[in-house]
């Protein structure tokens, strides 16, 4: 009997040396890396894909060295079943524990979007095909849906003006909608409560002030000069004079636009051609920074109507028909 229970004891002693030993491997495995390599390499993992393909796809990748205990370890965590579909950055050096982490809390990749100050809807479009974020055709589409832009409660058609210019960070296969959404809620953010006091105070809605800063954004070639170039076309509107800026004009045209401005083209009558139309145009030519935002809001005190291009990015501003006619004349005329 005694024989009996040593047996028994040694046989459980084994068992749990056995187990106590796997468990050991397994630590050890879970925090070594299948290699020194430390260059990323693009993982995606399709929605619906088992964990044992993505194992296999690992493995031979060279970013695992078992799939075998690659599975074992994430089955006994219980990660097998927690995987998210997208997109990872994983190298040979990262340990089985970080990579199956990554993968269960969907730590994808993500790509960096930059929309600079002055961009308009089609320009952005084509920053979103670049980065790898969706096609051009999509974004346009979905940024001119009226039904979104009334829910996103945009006073306007489109969202141009509104997709405020930063530097953003989207996982790939993100939406159009998600893309638009983030930066809605950025411009948000920026136009504070204050600014909306000030938009109401000087008789003018967030949309006019957006609109306008647009175009302050698209005239300005030094900074400085914002509240300037501001001052000249709240000056304008007082007096109900026209805006007469190149950069509506364009907009208005954009899709034939070949880059060069003629008399033809201040001539032709569009929505935005503010040589042709009294007031603001109907919306924004591009994304406005809070810059030009603030300029719109708060223009300097002037009594400037004109001004024009010196050529070196600065402008020459003029309270008198007179004095803009002479400005012309030795800026562009070079007499």
């Amino acid at each position: 009997m005694k024989r009996i229970k040593s047996i028994f004891t040694i046989a459980v002693l084994l068992v749990i040396a056995v187990l106590f030993s796997l468990l050991w491997r397994f630590h050890l495995y879970a925090g070594q890396p299948a290699g020194n390599d430390d260059t990323k390499k693009v993982v995606l993992v399709r929605p619906g894909q088992s964990f044992d393909a993505t194992a296999e796809n690992l493995y031979k990748m060279g970013i695992v060295k078992s799939p075998f205990k690659f599975k074992l370890l994430a089955r006994f965590k219980g990660y097998d079943k927690q995987i998210k579909a997208g997109e990872y950055l994983f190298s040979p050096s990262m340990p089985p524990n970080t990579i199956l982490t990554h993968l269960s809390k969907g730590k994808v990749r993500l790509h960096r979007l930059t929309v600079p100050e002055g961009y308009n809807i089609y320009q952005i479009a084509s920053l979103v095909a670049d980065s790898g974020l969706g096609m051009k055709k999509d974004f346009l589409s979905t940024a001119a849906d009226l039904s979104f832009v009334h829910e996103m409660k945009i006073e306007a058609n489109t969202f141009e003006g509104y997709l405020f210019p930063d530097t953003y960070y989207f996982p790939k296969g993100v939406t159009p909608q998600k893309i638009i959404r983030t930066m809605v809620k950025r411009f948000r953010r920026v136009f504070v409560p204050e600014w909306e006091k000030r938009a109401a105070s000087l008789g003018l809605s967030i949309h006019q002030v957006v609109t306008l800063a647009s175009i302050i954004e698209k005239e300005t070639g030094a900074a400085l000069e914002r509240p300037v170039i501001s001052s000249v076309f709240h000056n304008r509107l007082k007096k109900r004079m026209r805006l007469e800026s190149d950069p509506t004009v364009i907009y208005g045209i954009i899709k034939d636009f070949d880059g060069n401005i003629t008399r033809k083209h201040l001539k032709t009558w569009t929505p935005y051609n503010t040589y042709k139309i009294a007031g603001l145009p109907p919306g924004s030519i591009a994304s406005p920074g809070i810059k030009a935002i603030e300029a719109a809001l708060f223009p300097a005190e002037t009594r400037f109507l004109y001004f024009v291009s010196k050529g070196d990015s600065t402008h020459k501003f003029s309270a008198t028909i007179n004095e803009h006619n002479r400005a012309v004349r030795k800026y562009q005329l070079k007499r």
